[in-house]
């Protein structure tokens, strides 16, 4: 299979996957938890290679899939409507830089805002 089509696959499996339609059940495969570790903790994390422009279609594409995984879950925190605020629009943004749309950097990383969904869904340490 030559690069061109594997990226094109890739980028429509990650789409299925940002938007929602991979599965026909609405259940997480992975929990938030999972999520965090594998694409979102530490300096060298995939979200952050991505958001760093290094990431391949492949990472790019995985990380769309995580993305579309937290969105399945339910907040560990907070209310839920805040959750499927932040989560659609993490989704959206992660879609759209799979997709290679125009200014889907830029999206993303304004969507991937930790802090702000840190604050609100995050549970406290005991």
């Amino acid at each position: 299979m030559n690069y061109k089509i594997t990226v094109t696959l890739l980028s429509g499996v990650a789409l299925l996957a940002a938007t929602g339609c991979s599965s026909m059940s609405s259940k997480p495969t992975k929990t938030v938890e999972q999520v965090m570790e594998e694409g979102f903790e530490g300096k060298e994390s995939l979200n952050a290679r991505v958001t760093k422009g290094q990431g391949t279609p492949a990472e790019i594409a995985h990380l769309a899939e995580l993305v579309a995984q937290l969105a399945l879950n339910k907040p560990p925190a907070g209310d839920l409507a805040s959750w499927t605020e932040k989560t659609v629009a993490l989704n959206k943004a992660a879609a759209d830089l799979v997709a290679g749309k125009p200014g889907a950097m830029d999206a993303y990383k304004a969507a991937v805002n930790c802090k702000a969904c840190h604050s609100v869904h995050k549970p406290e340490k005991q």
